[in-house]
């Protein structure tokens, strides 16, 4: 099967069990609580482990959703680039490991040396981190940048770009969106349409309705 085939599959089975974010760039900015999670090296990780960052880019993922696997490449390209210049990036499981077999760590660790991430791929088991950003879906990307007071404010959220079967000609909203935070400028699109895999909240079943 080409990759157009896989495309389609991706998308076909992304809409099965799909979430949309909503773009909404009237909303007030969030301020994120540093958190500590495990990664798949056994380490905990935390924001403040990283001394001298100005921001990490978030990404929420996971190892079953096809839309997900499509960006492990370019993530770890992200990661190379931007962590030189004091970004870093984060990518969390925050899938209900009770609802899902397919995202116990153990198959966290398999698909961070099957994929070679150069990044954390960090368990959010409680799912804590996930709602503290409000995420829905996987992909779905995050800018987190420090403030004056050392605190990190979210900057920017939505897709990672907006072609998934085709890397070389995506227009990449979370690059451009580091690039003018590098550059102390504002962000023009701090929101953009993405959808993925439905995030399914452990206890929360009204969380099971369609947008």
């Amino acid at each position: 099967m080409n990759r157009l085939g896989y495309l389609l599959i991706a998308i076909l089975f992304a809409v099965l069990s799909l979430s949309f974010s909503v773009i909404d760039n009237n909303s007030n900015t969030k301020t994120i609580t540093d958190f500590s999670l495990k990664n798949v090296d056994n380490k905990k990780v935390s924001l403040s482990s990283y001394k001298n960052a100005k921001g990490f880019m978030v990404i929420f993922t996971c190892n079953k959703c096809p839309m997900a696997k499509f960006y492990s490449n370019r993530l770890n390209t992200l990661n190379k680039y931007y962590k030189t210049k004091g970004v870093y990036l984060l990518a969390i499981d925050a899938m209900d490991t009770l609802a899902y077999k397919e995202e116990s760590f153990t198959l966290m660790q398999k698909k961070a040396k099957a994929d070679k991430l150069n990044f954390p791929y960090l368990q959010d088991k409680s799912q804590v981190v996930a709602k503290q950003f409000k995420a829905t879906h996987t992909p779905q990307a995050f800018i987190i940048w420090k403030n004056k007071s050392g605190k990190y404010d979210i900057k920017y959220e939505g897709a990672i770009d907006d072609n998934a079967g085709d890397a070389a000609n995506a227009k990449p909203f979370l690059a451009e969106a580091v690039n003018e935070l590098l550059q102390n400028k504002t962000v023009t699109n701090t929101k953009t349409e993405s959808f993925g895999c439905r995030i399914f909240y452990r206890g929360e079943p009204q969380k099971m309705k369609t947008n």
